[in-house]
């Protein structure tokens, strides 16, 4: 049987990998990961940083009719959102699910929590799973815990981003970041939405542009106005909204004043 540990790259898996290694050291591990293509940096050096600590090489799988997010919005001529989620599904979910049936017996280790009850296996019936953590008893303090130890020990960050650069699920201040840091994929996540006439980001979410190439236009105007944090910038629409004079951004106030929820 292949004991296959899925390895998003956030907290839970990550953590899981290495927990599941130290207590089971009998074991011989398979991990895998399913990319998307459309991974920063940082989280493509976060896969290799942990092949080089766990010491074996990751399985990355992929769809082979649609290996990245970008094919799948060029066959669906339309970009994932709420209300069409197939990203998640063609892209992960049903690839690993052929790998473990291709691979069978193959038992998957999951990273869901103890204090995640709610929670259930995303591969079905198809896929044995297995939740180390909830037999365990590990919730959020323990798994967050651990993953400060692996910083202190082998220098393992768990990255910002552990999914796609264009998600839709993702914040606002995530696309300020991302049209800050890494200008070129904002720009073609926004040519993405004009070619299929669809938007990442949901009408009536909030009050800023819906559409990217909008939105880009927006945070320039706010660059330009000398924001440069996305709380600059916020304050500063939200002022010009409500009319009163827009307040400068104070000069000790740098970039990167920010924080994000991981996901598993």
């Amino acid at each position: 049987m292949i004991n296959a540990i899925g390895l998003s790259g956030g907290k839970d898996s990550t953590v899981l990998a290495f927990l599941l290694k130290e207590l089971e050291p009998e074991t011989d591990w398979t991990y895998i990961c399913t990319p998307t293509g459309s991974e920063l940096l940082e989280m493509e050096y976060h896969w290799l940083n942990l092949e080089k600590h766990l010491g074996k090489p990751l399985v990355r799988i992929t769809n082979p009719k649609a290996p990245t997010l970008d094919s799948l919005i060029q066959i669906h001529e339309a970009v994932p959102n709420f209300r069409q989620r197939w990203c998640t599904r063609q892209l992960k979910i049903e690839p690993t699910i052929a790998w473990c049936v291709r691979n069978a017996p193959v038992l998957m280790h999951v990273g869901l929590r103890a204090d995640e009850e709610e929670r259930e296996g995303i591969y079905g019936d198809l896929v044995q799973s297995r939740f180390p953590f909830r037999e365990l008893g590990w919730g959020i303090e323990k798994v967050l815990r651990y993953a400060t130890g692996l910083k202190e020990r082998f220098g393992i960050v768990i990255p910002d981003r552990t999914d796609c650069d264009k998600c839709y699920h993702q914040r606002l201040e995530e696309w300020w970041n991302l049209w800050i840091k890494h200008r070129p994929r904002f720009a073609t996540a926004s040519v993405q939405e004009v070619t299929v006439g669809h938007s990442f980001r949901s009408p009536g979410r909030d009050s800023w542009p819906v559409y990217l190439m909008a939105l880009g236009q927006e945070f320039q105007r706010l660059w330009d106005l000398g924001c440069k944090t996305y709380w600059d910038a916020w304050n500063m629409r939200m002022r010009i909204e409500k009319g009163k004079k827009p307040m400068l951004p104070k000069k000790e106030r740098t970039q990167g004043e920010m924080c994000r929820v991981c996901s598993l």
